[in-house]
């Protein structure tokens, strides 16, 4: 949800109105801002509940004979759910997603339906990651990049182009962005290695060993994020650049606290501590877009 608020960050086009300070012939209008609010709640209802939900439930679904071996008490393997209601889960997040989706174009006046557009993108990268014949998630490679980018890229985009539009830097840039993501996603590969290595998914942890794994894991989040730093100090945006840096360290340091560890016991504990830090970077740097001239590139 946070890198659809992100998008709306980015554009510089998101209001916000004091209700303290409406006297003031320059305040922003408090109608205005409540507006803007309402807006990036609702896409952050798309990008979450729904979208996002589409993508775990069906996820579940196709994962099922690899969570009976993994996590056999999860609702699905443990028959709390049926077959039935599975799917009408599925459908039913879709469906909605997809005509919110269509509503927040209008409401922001496409004359393209650019964020259904995006929805369903990321929708079809949400089946093909999980579903036979493509299955993305059988390699550790493309599916958690996939897994990435429709988590930090697709709501970031939508979140601009509710407030504004997209460049060509800000696509490059998130897209590099989603390699942290794919780290990310590494991480919950580790519980699964048992289950994976059975069903034939060949995530990193199977096909590299737990030692080299937890190390290109943590290795994608820190460089991809520092490679950014560099990149907004190199565009001018120093402050930014600085603020991000500091963002990484506490990152660094429950890596080596927990993840390194052991990857497999720590792994919720290293996401608690440490997730925080890394999606108050994504927003720094959004800001430090939101922030920066373009216009001259």
């Amino acid at each position: 949800m946070v890198p659809s608020v992100c998008g709306a960050a980015a554009s510089g086009n998101y209001h916000w109105a004091n209700p303290l300070d409406q006297a003031n012939p320059d305040a922003v209008p408090l109608s205005l801002g409540l507006e803007d609010a309402a807006k990036a709640v609702t896409c952050m209802l798309l990008a979450g509940p729904l979208l996002t939900g589409f993508t775990q439930t069906i996820n579940d679904w196709y994962d099922k004979d690899i969570d009976a071996i993994n996590e056999p008490y999860r609702p699905i393997p443990s028959g709390r759910i049926s077959e039935g209601q599975v799917k009408g889960q599925i459908w039913g997040l879709l469906l909605a997603g997809l005509g919110l989706a269509g509503v927040l174009d209008l409401w922001a006046g496409h004359t393209e339906p650019t964020i259904l557009g995006l929805s369903a993108l990321g929708s079809f990268i949400s089946y093909i990651y999980s579903a036979p014949p493509l299955k993305l998630k059988q390699s550790g490679w493309i599916g958690n990049y996939a897994l990435g980018c429709s988590y930090i890229s697709l709501p970031w985009w939508c979140g601009q182009a509710m407030f504004g539009t997209l460049n060509a830097q800000v696509v490059v840039l998130t897209i590099l962005y989603s390699l942290a993501g794919l780290g990310i996603a590494i991480v919950n590969d580790f519980k699964s290695i048992e289950g994976d290595r059975a069903m034939g998914l060949n995530s990193l942890p199977v096909a590299f060993g737990i030692d080299t794994a937890k190390w290109i894991c943590v290795g994608t989040i820190d460089v991809t994020q520092l490679g950014v730093a560099g990149y907004l100090a190199y565009i001018g945006e120093t402050t930014y650049a600085l603020a991000l840096l500091g963002l990484i360290l506490p990152q660094i340091f429950f890596q080596f606290k927990y993840f390194l560890k052991d990857p497999i016991k720590y792994d919720v504990k290293y996401q608690a501590s440490a997730q925080p830090f890394l999606v108050l970077g994504i927003l720094t740097t959004a800001l430090a877009v939101g922030h920066h001239d373009f216009s001259g590139i």
